[in-house]
């Protein structure tokens, strides 16, 4: 396994920089964690498009700039930084250097490195002679030696990252009640879609097989909560938690995942008053608000850019083409305009 190094960016790093990390600290924030004093941690380190130029030997598309930065806080200040990770052969530690402002060394140690969509890595900084979980992403993985490392992944991405199957699967027949590709006729565009792809010989995207879910939103919940909505996670445990428990009580000798999708149906009425039979109220106040939050999850994930894990194959996407048409039929959105190959057909533009 080889690595590929990107040509050092100072102006990329310190664009992304500037505007999240040196932000002063916030004093009313009591915890000792330096991710939760940082606007917006989730984005570092930071997973960006990656469109290697014809020129360069051995680029391979699919893939994404993966940008790892240190930033040094207080003295003495390290002579050497470097990251290690699953994504290098033999956790080989690949090295930072300074990113430069008009000639002059900033506190901000980066590197930038080549990474298939579709996978998820470990890593840790190597400051000095020290091992160090990068101080600013909140992801976190204990591994098997018990040790933690900071970890990451790219867009596409399908691996289970927060949900254990069992939520995944609960969460799945929730979703079902919550878009449109579960009617009858959502259903048949959903087919038809799939089909025409496999007729077409698109290029398939990661996780195509994930129309079995409702286009993949689960998938997307599942990274969302690994990353920007990581606040949310609890509500999801807890949520899901509790529906498994109630649905048992209520189907006693069936798992909930094999109930008819009546038994569904009923649940998200009584949760959009609020009135869940049942529910225990000591443990989450509100049925109705994670009900609202996970509806905002799964449109945004239906509809979002297919990178992102939900909107699989564009789907979501394909199914507002068919549903908006102007009076001579032609579609009022059309998305292929707006996004790169293979899914568009805007050459420019880099997702």
């Amino acid at each position: 396994m080889t690595v590929q190094l990107l040509p050092p960016d100072d102006q990329y790093v310190l664009n992304h920089c500037t505007r999240h990390l040196a932000r002063a600290d916030f004093d009313q924030i009591p915890t000792e964690e330096l991710s939760t004093r940082i606007s917006e941690a989730w984005r570092f380190p930071i997973i960006d498009s990656y469109r290697p130029d014809s020129t360069e030997s051995g680029a391979a598309p699919g893939a994404n700039r993966v940008t790892f930065i240190y930033a040094v806080r207080g003295l003495p200040e390290p002579q050497q930084v470097a990251v290690i990770g699953t994504f290098a052969p033999l956790y080989a530690p690949l090295p930072l250097r300074r990113a430069q402002f008009l000639g002059t060394d900033t506190r901000y140690w980066a590197t930038t490195v080549v990474v298939p969509h579709n996978q998820v890595h470990t890593y840790t900084f190597l400051v000095d002679d020290t091992l160090q979980c990068d101080p600013i992403n909140p992801q976190r993985v204990l591994l098997d030696n018990n040790e933690s490392w900071s970890r990451f992944f790219t867009h596409y991405c399908t691996h289970p990252l927060t949900l254990t199957r069992l939520e995944a699967a609960l969460l799945q027949r929730i979703t079902d009640h919550i878009l449109p590709f579960r009617t009858s006729d959502g259903q048949r565009f959903l087919d038809r879609h799939a089909q025409a792809l496999v007729t077409s010989g698109s290029p398939p995207v990661a996780g195509l097989y994930r129309l079995n879910e409702p286009v993949g939103v689960v998938n997307f919940i599942d990274n969302i909560l690994a990353r920007e909505e990581h606040h949310n996670r609890a509500d999801y445990k807890i949520c899901l938690g509790l529906i498994d428990q109630l649905l048992r009580q209520r189907h006693a000798g069936r798992e909930p995942c094999d109930l008819d999708g009546a038994v569904f149906t009923a649940l998200y009425s009584e949760m959009t008053t609020d009135q869940v039979v049942g529910w225990d109220h000591s443990r989450y106040r509100s049925p109705r608000y994670f009900l609202q939050m996970l509806r905002r999850h799964a449109f945004t994930g239906a509809f979002a850019h297919p990178k992102y894990g939900g909107n699989v194959q564009a789907a979501g996407w394909a199914y507002l083409e068919q549903r908006y048409t102007d009076s001579a039929g032609q579609t009022l959105f059309d998305w292929r305009r707006a996004i790169e190959p293979p899914l568009g057909a805007d050459p420019d533009y880099r997702g």
